[in-house]
């Protein structure tokens, strides 16, 4: 069977392969098979997904320090895709972009299994997704984390440079709550809290900060008396501030706290969980428990 020009486009336009690629597939499957061309074609496609399978082990150890961050909604739930790449290069390219997509696109309306690469997306799974995207984009391409969040009103904020996002759930509230945990993703996003509320904040971990504060105002020639309520008033001004959401400023008007801000939008509205994503770091997760 001669491979034409014609078929490796109709190859190309199936699988998205390289056309080079396309055409080494076929010169091989056509010897195998024959002249029936649809035989010919699905066997071509095999053979691009073994090549693409090999080239995911052959690059498995490339650091994946770049990337793209996907959201998605569904109903009531909201999911984050984090897809990892060796360069900023491929971070921007569009068929990396759109797998992430896909990716969080099922997830939105999918529980997330124990194993995210396992799960099955219109018959192909997520592993297999990822492994025909190494055979064509060429670079070492990870999942680096998936989540789901759920509730009565969920919000999320994608950064413009799609590397970093936040997902919030609110419980209480009514129809003004949307907007809410929306820029309350942006909220995280740009001052990356640790915790919801005060009260989950390791009550050593204050300690230790007064003390350290207590010490430096000793040596700058302050009272031990005075220096402890210093420490105590700058821990609770800076750190706290900084670390527990409810007590930051409000990034629109950083004369107000954020608790304040949910407050005086609705009194039953509280921040029930979130997560912050961004490429080359960990996702910080918090939550609260229901009243």
């Amino acid at each position: 069977m001669k491979v034409t020009p014609q078929l490796i486009k109709k190859l190309r336009d199936q699988t998205d392969a390289p056309m080079m690629d396309c055409k080494h597939a076929l010169d091989q499957a056509a010897q195998e098979i024959g002249d029936d061309e649809e035989k010919v074609l699905t066997r071509a496609r095999e053979i691009l997904r073994e090549a693409g399978k090999a080239a995911a082990v052959k690059r498995a150890d490339r650091v994946t320090s770049n990337g793209t961050i996907a959201i998605a909604r569904s109903n009531n739930a909201v999911a984050a895709v984090v897809l990892l790449c060796e360069t900023d290069f491929v971070a921007r390219n569009e068929q990396f972009i759109q797998l992430a997509q896909k990716i969080a696109d099922y997830f939105a309306s999918h529980e997330v299994p124990q194993e995210p690469l396992d799960a099955n997306i219109n018959g192909t799974t997520v592993r297999q997704l990822l492994e025909e995207a190494v055979g064509k984009i060429r670079e070492n391409i990870r999942l680096g984390a998936v989540k789901r969040l759920t509730g009565d009103t969920v919000g999320a904020y994608l950064h413009h440079d799609k590397a970093k996002a936040a997902l919030v759930v609110l419980e209480g509230g009514d129809g003004a709550a949307q907007e809410i945990a929306n820029k309350l993703g942006i909220q995280i996003v740009a001052l990356s809290p640790e915790y919801i509320e005060k009260s989950q904040v390791d009550q050593a971990r204050i300690e230790k900060e007064i003390e350290i504060e207590k010490q430096r105002a000793i040596e700058e020639g302050k009272k031990p008396e005075i220096a402890q309520k210093i420490a105590e008033g700058k821990v609770n001004k800076e750190l706290l501030q900084q670390i527990v959401l409810s007590e930051q400023p409000w990034y629109a008007q950083l004369n107000r706290k954020v608790g304040d801000v949910l407050k005086e939008a609705n009194a039953s509205l509280k921040v029930k969980q979130f997560v912050r994503l961004e490429i080359g770091k960990d996702p910080v997760e918090c939550s609260v428990g229901t009243t």
